[in-house]
């Protein structure tokens, strides 16, 4: 009976301290998620938003991904990796345009982090530049990497004038920030 009690005391403590550390990992929204329509808002718009992901792994790790809207654009381009879609057409990659700021398999979107106007327009053709030049868009691991925060972490490497850095519940971006290291420097 007592060790039913310490395994029941032990999991409790365990429990207690996973919920506590997953709220100290939320990452800051910086404002409302609700993207811009762009038929009345002809700035141009760089915005980095992140989602928990599905199932009790959202305590831990969120999906990011990066939304431009060049000036006087009536759609937003969407660049993220989504893992299954590697399977169906042979690449991870996804760049589409529609609305950024839909919940991601029914987690909230969170804005991180905006640029807008003048100082986002010269922002957009690197993006676009740094998502197609990733070098891998035809793989895809949950742990470590390269997962959709190594996509980002790739543009946000690729492009610094961003001027971001992604939460550490962005699972995968530390292993892009090796991963490039020695990509610009392989020897």
């Amino acid at each position: 009976m007592k060790f039913v009690t310490c395994i029941i005391i032990v999991l409790a403590v365990v429990w207690l301290a996973l919920a506590l550390t997953s709220r100290f990992l939320e990452p800051t929204a910086i404002g409302p998620s609700a993207a811009p329509d762009p038929a009345t808002h002809p700035d141009a718009l760089v915005r980095v938003y992140a989602a928990n992901v599905w199932g009790i792994r959202g305590r831990f790790a969120v999906h990011s991904w990066i939304a431009t809207k060049a000036l006087g654009a009536q759609h937003y381009n969407i660049y993220q990796v989504i893992g299954w879609q590697l399977r169906r057409t042979g690449s991870a990659r996804s760049i589409t345009q529609g609305r950024p700021d839909r919940p991601w398999f029914g987690s909230p979107p969170i804005l991180l982090h905006e640029v807008v106007g003048k100082a986002a327009e010269p922002l957009i053709g690197d993006i676009q530049t740094a998502a197609q030049s990733y070098p891998y868009p035809a793989e895809y691991k949950m742990l470590p990497g390269p997962n959709s925060n190594s996509f980002i972490q790739w543009i946000l490497l690729e492009v610094p004038q961003i001027g971001f850095s992604l939460p550490t519940k962005a699972i995968g971006k530390g292993w892009m920030i090796d991963e490039h290291k020695t990509l610009q420097n392989p020897n």
